[in-house]
């Protein structure tokens, strides 16, 4: 019985250990909190690209938009597409920034992932990576953030009569509505983490075996599921901002 019981506690310890952090990883300490290094840097490299992708394109801007400035364009409209889609013409225009950073910075992080070879560069411990294959810092971190916005568009529209959605249509929906609102932020830091994390050890595992052919064509079918997962996570969050805003009907 004990040795049962022993059994069950190492694979459930196994579990949460690959559930937190999957792989090796080097810490910073900064006054005394152990900080992840990678995710740190990786998650700059991304603003800096953002950063100078986003002053290079909006430079000299004219009347009559060609080149460089139709693309950003391009990219703007489509980003103002979803929130209005999502949220409704009324409050759209105040959640385009969020939706659009959001985006943006899962986008160039994903593709980031399948397009820079982050392993020629040494680490004293672990490697480089996509900022979006680490669950606890970053995808969940995102997530959080979403969960923020949704309660604070609801309260900011609707005020205190936002708690009522937890009693409609019965009060005996409470503890599922409650349950609604923590399952949400899983929901999204789980699907964005797997399929980039399942993506990049599927590309490692075959360069390794085969590494002329075969990874090419997984690796543009890996650009194309980063593109739709940012796609997924800023659809979602404009949904769930709109949801709290007009309330249940």
């Amino acid at each position: 019985m004990n040795i049962f019981m022993f059994s069950n506690l190492s694979f459930i310890e196994i579990k949460f250990s690959l559930l937190y952090e999957v792989g090796q990883h080097f810490y910073w300490s900064i006054l005394g909190f152990q900080m992840h290094g990678q995710v740190l840097i990786n998650t700059w490299i991304v603003i800096f690209i953002i950063v100078v992708l986003g002053i290079y394109t909006t430079r000299n801007l004219s009347m009559v938009p060609e080149g460089k400035q139709s693309f950003i364009e391009f990219v703007t409209e489509f980003i103002r597409d979803i929130s209005k889609t999502q949220i409704g013409e009324k409050e759209y225009l105040k959640w385009v920034p969020y939706l659009g950073t959001i985006f943006l910075f899962i986008f160039v992080s994903n593709w980031s992932g399948a397009l820079i070879p982050w392993k020629i560069i040494e680490l004293p411990n672990g490697e480089l990576g996509a900022p979006t294959n680490d669950m606890c810092n970053t995808t969940a971190g995102l997530a959080i953030l979403t969960s923020l916005s949704y309660f604070y568009a609801g309260l900011r529209k609707r005020g205190v009569s936002y708690f009522t959605k937890y009693v409609q249509p019965t009060p005996l929906l409470l503890p599922i509505n409650i349950l609604e609102d923590f399952t949400k932020p899983l929901s999204l830091s789980f699907r964005l983490f797997g399929n980039i994390l399942a993506d990049e050890l599927v590309v490692a595992v075959l360069v390794s075996l085969v590494p002329l052919v075969i990874p090419i064509p997984l690796i543009f079918l890996g650009l194309f599921t980063s593109g739709i997962q940012a796609l997924i996570f800023a659809t979602l969050s404009g949904s769930y901002i709109g949801e709290a805003m007009e309330g249940h009907h």
